[in-house]
């Protein structure tokens, strides 16, 4: 599958997994419907890399080049979870921490613990984009919970906390 195809697939896939629209997503890209269409359906000539950057910001995504001669590296640090990092992110601002277990919870569960919503609503108002996608992939594999439902509990609960933004309006 050449590059191209590999990124107009990544893009449909993430977008229908965000419950999101082709109109919805060029609005939150600054791009327009009919270049997410094209895009998706591998007929678009031609995308800046600015633009795709802002693309790949929204849906959470991004794009690795592999040097051509890459130097010997030492092995890289141990990564932490990305539910580890998301309740990093969600605590950042609140004297008492939310823990990965409680955020897998809240998405097992269903259910948003009164103590909790702040740090849930400062999560999916203000976490990278990209840190939620891949705790959706951890939570997917973890809980075995599609990746739609998950996406659309985040959605669920952004609007109950009445976030800010615009990916979740």
């Amino acid at each position: 599958m050449s590059a191209i195809n590999e990124f107009s697939s990544a893009v449909r896939t993430r977008r229908a997994d965000m419950g999101l629209t082709q109109t919805a997503l060029a609005g939150l890209s600054g791009l327009s419907r009919a270049t997410i269409n094209q895009l998706e359906n591998g007929t678009l000539q031609d995308l800046s890399l600015k633009r795709v950057a802002r693309l790949l910001g929204v849906l959470g995504l991004s794009v690795h080049v592999t040097a051509p001669r890459a130097k010997s590296q030492r092995p890289p640090a141990p990564q932490r979870s990305a539910l580890d990092l998301a309740a990093g992110t969600a605590s950042v601002s609140y004297r008492t921490v939310i823990s990965a277990e409680q955020l897998r919870e809240v998405f097992r569960s269903k259910v948003a613990p009164d103590e909790l919503r702040p740090h849930l609503s400062t999560l999916l108002d203000e976490a990278p984009m990209s840190l939620l996608a891949s705790a959706v992939e951890e939570l997917h594999a973890a809980l075995g919970v599609e990746r739609t439902q998950i996406w659309k509990q985040m959605r669920d609960l952004a609007r109950q906390f009445k976030t800010s933004r615009p990916l979740w309006l």
